[in-house]
């Protein structure tokens, strides 16, 4: 008879076997339920903004910051899901949904505009993110770039440039820089990164991109224009009509970019 000494220790959990075929712990979403795009907000109640654009719309499920709807869009199908503020919960909120089936990524969110000429409403579109966060870490050295993919992210430039256009707006494209925290963001540190020609500062394309690329999935990033950091304005200066504005015309430039790519 063994004694409880000599019983096996049990194993370490394995995170990236657990919950495989189940309803997802965090997005309480299931296998079946969502489609293979997805567009992320970080705002959950910004995902009916996604759903003014479809049709047969469905709430999927709404737990904890992360609300999922899906629909119908020119013949896609579509699901929208919020990751929350920052890179922690988009992380999961991509793990989760690669595993009830979601396969591309394009995030639709606000950042502030590093650059001059860019206004609240503009469109910026991400070439790749500069890693300043701790989450990215936890998955790959520090050498290791955080790019979207390239076919998505020149189809989503075409489209935003477009749709900026035709609103009497501007589109811009460049290299974007992931902050862990917000206010944080000093003085120098707004004047370094505009130094270095970083076009515009948010809070989750870095999670996104690099664990897009580790997962073999595909991801791409078009923000609206919240205010321009290097103008002195910052979100609280600004009136939120043109932002709400920026965030439709991201919305639709993602979804076209679905559509042509048959996402």
């Amino acid at each position: 008879m063994s004694s409880p000494a000599s019983a096996p220790a049990p194993a370490p959990v394995d995170k990236s076997q657990v919950g495989i075929g189940e309803r997802q712990f965090h997005i309480a979403v299931a296998p079946g339920e969502v489609s293979s795009v997805a567009l992320l907000p970080g705002d959950p109640f910004r995902v009916p903004f996604v759903a003014e654009f479809l049709t047969d719309v469905r709430e999927v499920a709404h737990n904890r910051e992360h609300r999922t709807m899906t629909g119908w869009y020119k013949g896609r199908h579509i699901t929208a899901t919020s990751t929350g503020m920052g890179c922690p919960s988009t992380a999961i909120a991509v793990e989760e949904l690669a595993r009830v089936g979601v396969t591309s990524f394009i995030r639709v969110g606000s950042s502030a505009g590093l650059q001059p000429r860019i206004e609240p409403g503009d469109l910026l579109v991400s070439e790749g993110s500069y890693r300043n966060d701790g989450t990215t870490s936890a998955y790959v050295p520090v050498g290791f770039p955080a790019v979207p993919d390239i076919e998505l992210t020149l189809a989503l430039a075409r489209h935003s440039a477009r749709i900026a256009e035709d609103a009497g707006t501007r589109s811009f494209s460049g290299i974007s820089v992931s902050d862990d925290a917000f206010y944080a963001e000093t003085p120098e540190w707004i004047d370094q990164l505009h130094r270095m020609g970083i076009l515009n500062v948010e809070m989750e394309a870095s999670a996104l991109f690099v664990v897009a690329r580790l997962r073999g999935l595909r991801a791409g990033m078009v923000c609206a224009c919240s205010s321009n950091l290097v103008a002195g304005a910052s979100l609280y200066d600004e009136k939120n009509g043109a932002l709400k504005d920026g965030w439709m015309r991201s919305i639709e430039a993602a979804l076209e970019t679905a559509v042509e790519l048959e996402l």
